[in-house]
């Protein structure tokens, strides 16, 4: 009769990576080379909910204009009326980028710059 070897009790496991402070915040930062499997990008998460807050305040008639508005929350109007712009992308992009499956095109900076309107010619850009 044979003898299988013994499975040890515990396994250690050794994942390279260090914590770093951004902004008041812990990162875990990973060595070069290496990607995260999240695709959450927080800045644009941030974004979208500034745009759709702002959104809601405007069509509530708590501000009536975006000046008005602008100047309460200490930002130029031409930057508000950017992020505001964000509230026309495509509920699929949307939906993609709160649970971090947009594209690789869908960041920031892009979605800032000017974009289609039309929700087709939208994927057509962010794809």
């Amino acid at each position: 009769m044979t003898r299988a070897k013994s499975i040890p009790e515990t396994v250690t496991v050794h994942i390279p990576f260090r914590f770093v402070k951004r902004g008041g915040r812990k990162e875990m930062q990973l060595p070069n080379g290496a990607s995260s499997q999240s695709g959450i990008d927080d800045k644009l998460i941030k974004a979208l909910a500034r745009a759709f807050r702002w959104k809601r305040m405007l069509d509530t008639g708590e501000f009536t204009t975006i000046g008005e508005l602008a100047q309460r929350e200490a930002i130029a109007p031409s930057y508000m009326t950017r992020v505001l712009r964000l509230t026309l992308l495509a509920p699929t992009t949307i939906e993609a980028t709160l649970e971090g499956k947009q594209d690789r095109e869908v960041t920031l900076a892009r979605v800032m710059e000017p974009f289609p309107y039309a929700w087709a010619d939208q994927r057509l850009r962010f794809s």
